[in-house]
């Protein structure tokens, strides 16, 4: 059966420096944030990464890296949230 696919769908690569994290979870808009994180994977750099299909549009994230809410420091594109903090923005075209 083929994959079924989005027209404009983009592979988006995210990463987060955490040497000695134990998790590093994605969540975001496109994860229902909490509801379904998307693991990250650790490289022997001690960066965490994982690609991820996400449409044309703008997708706001955050990282929860051991449970605790981190920004993206590699992002530089940033909005307010309901909570206080900054979400980060990207842009998928």
């Amino acid at each position: 059966m083929p994959k079924k696919t989005t027209a404009g769908v983009k592979e988006q690569t995210f990463s987060f420096y955490a040497p000695d994290a134990t998790s590093v979870q994605l969540v975001g808009d496109f994860t229902n944030w909490q509801a379904n994180p998307i693991s990250l994977k650790r490289q022997p750099n001690g960066v965490w990464t994982v690609t991820v299909p996400l449409p044309p549009g703008t997708h706001h994230y955050r990282f929860l890296v051991d449970g605790q809410w981190r920004d993206d420091p590699e992002c530089t594109l940033r909005v307010p949230n309901p909570f206080g903090s900054t979400n980060s923005v990207r842009v998928v075209r």
